[in-house]
């Protein structure tokens, strides 16, 4: 029995659903997101809610039970709320700049980085060292803020780099501490 499969999503208002066989559209304030229906499972409305069926019982089927309803649950969110990573730069000389559709990185390397904002993405520098990525799709705003924090992760050392706001870093102890 899957749990998460089953809870139903609750629709707030000002969101409109549209289920075909195999796709689930979501139209909310903020956007418009396609969902993705695995074979097998079905999308039903009932009085402002939705609920996902699956049709059998095999192993594939439950798997993919709670996956398809977390999929559309998060596109139902994105519509209304929207989702955002914050990400902090910490390092002497390294900061962000907002130049149109791209941010300019000065990382600590020979040269700066021009990074270009996906469609769909919303980036907010705030005071050269705090970046926010936002958006509608989580996976989009996840693998972007994700994509950001490989061009210079935080180093074990001196814990420089970018990192994602609150993220809790090991440091590790230098050559004179293993005295």
């Amino acid at each position: 029995m899957s749990r998460v499969g089953n809870k139903v999503i609750p629709i707030p208002s000002g969101v409109k659903i549209n289920i075909r066989e195999n796709l689930v559209e979501v139209e909310g304030p903020k956007g418009k997101l396609l969902s993705r229906v695995p074979p097998g499972i079905r999308f039903e409305l009932h009085d402002g809610s939705l609920q996902a069926i699956r049709s059998s019982e095999s192993k594939e089927q439950k798997a993919l039970h709670g996956l398809a309803r977390s999929l559309v649950a998060n596109a139902v969110k994105g519509v209304t709320q929207g989702f955002q990573k914050e990400l902090e730069i910490v390092g002497i000389g390294y900061r962000a700049e907002l130049r149109g559709k791209s941010v300019l990185f000065n990382l600590g390397f020979s040269h700066p980085i021009d990074f270009p904002i996906p469609s769909g993405i919303n980036i907010a520098v705030d005071k050269q060292t705090r970046l926010i990525v936002s958006g509608v799709d989580r996976q989009k705003v996840g693998q972007t803020a994700a994509t950001i924090r490989s061009l210079r992760k935080p180093e074990p050392y001196k814990n420089k780099g970018i990192r994602y706001l609150g993220e809790v870093l090991k440091k590790k102890v230098g050559k004179t501490g293993a005295k």
